[in-house]
């Protein structure tokens, strides 16, 4: 069953209406209300739309965080072929909500890492929701290691709330684990593309994310904090996450606006969500179009390109 957010209920009521529609005509003259369907049809698409044309941040937060928009495990088995996972950081142990491996990519090898959210609440207490510990940003530098020693691009996708907030994780080191990510990322002597496909959220996401090309969904989000943090820091009031989001600038578009992303990538009419295999070919296509913009770059242009492009944030801001 299609699940629809809050501020979706006039599209959910055209589209009830078309499958009693749909209904009535399986049971009996299809010709004679076939019309009417067409009518229903057109005119549900267009306030799909127009709605989405017009969404405020905090309903794209809400498609951000949608449960049926694609996550890692999707572009991975859709994108790429020969994805062999690996696991561990060599020093604690296994951490699920960060994956990676190596993989082809459209013909090429490269190395491929992202959080993974899950879908099911079985997966979804697996990978604990995309928040990952100290041992996850571990591995990711050990997978960037890899792949700056065998030449190899790494690919990003991004989607959680944040790094995990839980004592264990502070206790093994967090913060450090997330700026040695960071760093692995600046330090990288090959191409390296980051796209921000559902959350990007403060220091998790821009551990793996601190790239030469960071690319986002139209309908994804990018963030220091989540908006109900943000609420809550500064008004002690969580109710007040939705004018937050607006003034916290967290959309691809106020972002690319801003010269913190490099493009956004077209979502589907009603978000990835409602056509999962477009959304996931059209960041496959801008992921490639952003590689191919980096060939023939030695190491020192693409850690110079990669510095002054972070660098270069701070100075427009």
């Amino acid at each position: 069953m299609r699940s629809y957010l809050d501020f979706e209920k006039p599209v959910a009521e055209l589209e009830a209406k078309l499958e009693e529609l749909r209904a009535m005509a399986a049971q009996g003259d299809a010709v004679a209300i076939g019309d009417d369907i067409a009518r229903l049809e057109a005119k549900a698409q267009d306030a799909l739309i127009q709605l989405y044309a017009n969404l405020s941040p905090w309903q794209k937060t809400q498609v951000a965080r949608h449960p049926l928009r694609p996550h890692f495990s999707d572009y991975a088995r859709e994108l790429f072929e020969e994805f062999d996972p690996l696991a561990g950081d060599r020093k604690f142990g296994d951490d699920h909500a960060i994956l990676g491996g190596f993989a082809r990519f459209r013909g090429r090898p490269v190395c491929l890492i992202g959080q993974e959210k899950g879908s099911t609440t079985e997966t979804r207490i697996k990978h604990n929701f995309g928040m990952a510990r100290p041992e996850g940003y571990r591995k990711a530098v050990r997978l960037m290691e890899l792949a700056d020693r065998f030449a190899l691009p790494v690919i990003s996708l991004v989607d959680t709330a944040g790094a995990f907030p839980g004592l264990d994780a502070e206790e093994r080191g967090q913060a450090e684990a997330i700026a040695r990510s960071t760093d692995a990322c600046l330090s990288l002597g090959v191409p390296n593309v980051a796209v921000i496909i559902g959350e990007g959220g403060s220091g998790g996401a821009i551990a793996i994310a601190t790239a030469n090309r960071v690319l986002m969904l139209e309908h994804s989000i990018y963030s220091v904090i989540s908006p109900e943090g943000a609420a809550s820091i500064l008004w002690r009031d969580t109710a007040k996450a939705q004018e937050a989001a607006v003034n916290m600038k967290i959309t691809a578009q106020d972002l690319l606006r801003f010269h913190v992303i490099d493009s956004v990538i077209s979502e589907p009419p009603g978000g990835a969500h409602r056509d999962p295999q477009a959304a996931i070919t059209s960041a496959g296509d801008a992921i490639e179009a952003a590689l191919g913009e980096m060939e023939g770059l030695d190491a020192a242009a693409l850690r110079k390109a990669r510095r002054e492009k972070f660098l270069a944030i701070g100075r427009n801001l």
